[in-house]
């Protein structure tokens, strides 16, 4: 590879695998696969399509990105743990990116960063504000809004940001704004009986 550094970035933080390799500044390679579900069996044979379709090889990379939400609980957990792992096996830094920043990369001015969430609902982040979910309605009556770009750009957007992420940043972390609808089991746990 040449000797601008090489960062792949992605993305399964809505029904989505997407994901860009950036030479430099130079997107090599952008591309999605829409799926409700399947985002942990497809991840890595995704990646390294996109890694072979830019010519290059887990070795070639210099910094891995990753989407940490808002959005799907179970997409972010997939796609932060897979970029810490591949971090710790390759040892390069692995920078998590929200969407607000994503977004927020390319919206116009005076537009707030908004991400879908369940039930006509948007995460939305205001200026110098914490990000909070909101119903559409409300949040529409905040001003004008930046939505997320298709899957392929916000992949783009991840991957240049976390080019110019400082060294030593911290590892990714998910960013969650409600709590995961799944609800723990009703049933009490089974007794265990002695061997006595």
């Amino acid at each position: 590879m040449g000797s601008e550094p090489l960062v792949l970035g992605f993305d399964t933080s809505a029904a989505h695998c997407a994901a860009a390799l950036l030479s430099g500044d130079r997107v090599l390679v952008n591309r999605h696969e829409e799926m409700g579900r399947g985002q942990a069996e497809r991840l890595m044979p995704f990646l390294e399509e996109i890694l072979a379709e830019g010519g290059a090889t887990w070795a070639d990379l210099s910094r891995i990105s990753v989407g940490i939400g808002p959005g799907n609980f179970t997409g972010i957990r997939i796609s932060v743990s897979a970029a810490r792992g591949l971090a710790l096996s390759l040892d390069i830094p692995a920078v998590g990116v929200n969407g607000f920043e994503a977004i927020a990369l390319t919206a116009p001015d005076n537009h707030l960063p908004a991400l879908p969430a369940p039930r006509d609902q948007l995460y939305v982040r205001a200026d110098g504000a914490t990000p909070c979910l909101l119903p559409r309605a409300e949040a529409e009556a905040l001003g004008h809004l930046a939505e997320a770009p298709a899957p392929e750009e916000f992949a783009v957007a991840i991957a240049r940001i976390a080019r110019s992420a400082p060294e030593g940043t911290p590892p990714p972390a998910p960013l969650y704004l409600k709590p995961a609808d799944a609800a723990p089991a009703r049933d009490a746990p089974p007794k265990i009986l002695d061997d006595a």
